[in-house]
């Protein structure tokens, strides 16, 4: 089965597969927001909302899709808030149809404030309770934040997509380059511990007055800054200020390494180009032309360039500190 294929994906499908675990639907299928994978709520028979994920197919092995779930378990048993999967009969991943897929418990919620100080020195408390539990033992089966996958291959998908305008190509790789090297010179991470892998505010939630991590799909083992800088917005002021009172927050629960903070900015450029590269990459997928439209125009790669510039620019100023 290709790795783009959900076009057997049916609903009656999806209903079969739920109902192959025992739970029968009684509303319709409502598709939630998700690219990469196929996700869909609905209310069942007995009164409770769930969540069905399908996984895109040959994205995950199913060794790796059970360690994030074991991690989940792992998770929640220390009484860190996540959203774990459902386990039926003692498991958490089923297979229907050749398509691997797991339910959740729907659970609503209000959005993260990034901006707000009180809220993330709340997070920098979870962060460091989630960390503390996934220091205990590393991943066996999910892979580690690498520049060779998340620059190297981001770089390779952009080159055999061919979206790039031909005008821009040649102004679009030099910065890139210059990024790519920059960040393959700062980023050696060391102390790697299992993380969330995409802590921003979309996978934070308020319910019931409580944060709650949701969505571990990108959990792999990086340096524990990574589950912190996608917090830091706005100036090098402001940022100093937000980094301030996650850490003070965090290490209430784990020590961090401040020389983790020099990769603040390496992390951020990894993440911009393995963005661009994974909607290259998925972009025979009907959903990625449908929802990233403004992906092969001129405009935003003009804008790519310029923010590669600026990237460019943060790389090689001094990285944050905070006062001892």
């Amino acid at each position: 089965m290709s790795q783009f294929n959900f076009n057997d994906l049916t609903p009656d499908l999806i209903l079969d597969a739920v109902e192959s675990v025992g739970i029968y639907a009684e509303s319709g299928l409502l598709a939630l927001n998700s690219y990469e994978n196929r996700v869909y709520q609905f209310k069942a028979e007995d009164g409770l909302r769930y969540v069905a994920k399908f996984y895109r197919p040959e994205r995950w092995s199913a060794q790796q899709i059970k360690e994030e779930h074991a991690f989940a378990f792992e998770l929640a048993d220390a009484e860190v808030p996540v959203v774990a999967p459902i386990l039926r009969d003692n498991e958490s991943l089923f297979s229907h149809q050749g398509y691997l897929f797991t339910l959740f418990p729907s659970v609503g919620g209000r959005i993260f404030e990034v901006d707000n100080l009180d809220q993330l020195d709340v997070l920098g408390r979870l962060i460091g309770r989630m960390h503390q539990t996934a220091k205990a033992k590393p991943f066996s089966h999910r892979p580690t934040i690498t520049t060779q996958e998340y620059l190297h291959q981001a770089r390779a998908h952009l080159v055999a997509s061919d979206l790039i305008p031909m005008t821009l190509t040649t102004s679009f790789y030099t910065i890139l380059d210059l990024v790519i090297e920059h960040v393959a010179q700062q980023y050696h991470a060391a102390d790697l511990i299992r993380l969330h892998g995409d802590c921003h505010a979309g996978n934070i939630m308020w319910t019931n007055d409580q944060l709650r991590f949701v969505d571990l799909d990108d959990s792999r083992m990086g340096p524990a800054i990574q589950d912190l800088w996608m917090m830091l917005s706005g100036d090098r002021q402001n940022q100093l200020m937000q980094l301030d009172t996650l850490v003070a927050a965090y290490e209430e629960f784990c020590p961090l390494d401040a020389k983790q903070f020099k990769l603040i900015e390496p992390l951020r450029a990894l993440r911009m180009v393995h963005y661009m590269g994974w909607v290259a990459k998925r972009w025979q997928d009907p959903a990625f032309p449908r929802n990233f439209p403004w992906f092969a125009s001129d405009k935003y790669w003009e804008q790519q360039i310029l923010a590669l510039k600026e990237q460019l620019s943060a790389l090689q100023e001094p990285a944050l500190s905070l006062m001892p």
